[in-house]
């Protein structure tokens, strides 16, 4: 460890940063192997999760001290493990001080204005919200509404983030945003796909944790927050993206007679409004995003729509056209740009 830091040291001092950085996160490695060697060493106790919470502290003061991207990504590593293992130890509890760690690390990649530091912040935040959402026994309980929760606020804290007056702020929120985009749309189409029989066994109203759904209703209210602050509908409509996603997850029931065909429009709705979202704004990723969720929502309908092909051929059709309407008007609204 004496050797990696001082190295990366003698690097930055030479104008050397990504050799720099590279020592550092070395050291942050040798850590963990330092600590797995003591333990094997002197016999302790089989607290693995403990071990990888120290391991993730160390690399977090490692990177906090050095600001290496390198070293934080071994800090969330570290602290991803701590935390699934301290999940699935206690399903009962919702294992918050993962959280501390990840606010912090989210502080460093503003702080530091790293694209690199927010990609690695925002990845960070999946492991524990999928986690977390197969902890849960409630009955009628479904993981993929925690996963809506989730991407809401994702989405909704990125677009906020972004409209913040704050320059360093801007960059961290566009990375989380652009993640909250792809796993709205990655739910959406989860929603469907859980939608048929095989998947939908047990009778009545499904429950969701009152954290979980508070944490979707301010995912919602953060975009419409965002679209207020920039004056621009681009966010508005991604707020519209989040709160259908979000009502087609409250509104999904038990076995019923015939097909959910109303949750199956407000999806759709909701992956074209996130691609008109990111017309309006130019953010690529958005628009992409939705389209994605578009096809991935469409093939879910014709694998899980059962019965009659003509009526599944017909709400296609009429989904198709209303697309294709869709794209006549935006192609008159919006500005065109030389090639």
């Amino acid at each position: 460890m004496i050797c990696a830091n001082g190295l990366g040291a003698w690097f930055a001092r030479a104008g050397r940063p990504v050799v720099a950085d590279l020592c550092a996160s070395v050291g942050a490695i040798v850590f963990g192997a330092g600590i797995a060697l003591v333990g094997q060493m002197y016999h302790l106790g089989e607290d693995f999760a403990g071990g990888m919470l120290l391991w993730a502290i160390g690399a977090l003061a490692a990177a906090t001290l050095t600001g290496s991207r390198g070293a934080l990504a071994v800090a969330l590593a570290a602290g991803s493990v701590w935390s699934t293992m301290r999940v699935f130890d206690a399903p009962d509890l919702l294992h918050l001080p993962f959280l501390a760690l990840w606010f912090i690390a989210a502080g460093l990649a503003i702080a530091w204005n790293s694209r690199v530091a927010a990609h690695l912040v925002a990845l960070a935040a999946l492991p524990w919200w999928i986690a977390t959402a197969f902890q849960s026994d409630l009955k009628n309980f479904q993981p993929f509404f925690v996963l809506a929760d989730g991407a809401a606020l994702l989405f909704g804290g990125g677009l906020l983030l972004a409209a913040a007056p704050w320059r360093t702020a801007h960059c961290a929120g566009a990375v989380l945003s652009t993640y909250g985009a792809f796993s709205i749309a990655g739910v959406a189409i989860l929603e469907v796909v859980t939608s048929s029989e095989f998947f939908r066994t047990q009778a009545g109203a499904v429950n969701q944790p009152l954290w979980a759904i508070s944490c979707g209703v301010a995912g919602a209210i953060f975009a419409f927050a965002a679209a207020a602050m920039t004056r621009r509908a681009g966010a508005a409509l991604a707020g519209s993206a989040i709160g259908l996603v979000l009502v087609a997850a409250a509104t999904w029931t038990a076995p019923q007679a015939g097909e959910p065909w109303l949750t199956y429009a407000v999806l759709l709705c909701a992956m074209l409004c996130l691609v008109v979202s990111g017309m309006l704004d130019a953010a690529r990723p958005r628009i992409v995003a939705g389209w994605l969720g578009i096809a991935g929502v469409i093939g879910a309908i014709t694998w899980a729509v059962k019965g009659s092909l003509l009526r599944r051929s017909a709400f296609l059709a009429v989904a198709g056209a209303i697309a294709v309407a869709l794209a006549t008007v935006l192609n008159r609204l919006l500005p065109r740009t030389d090639q």
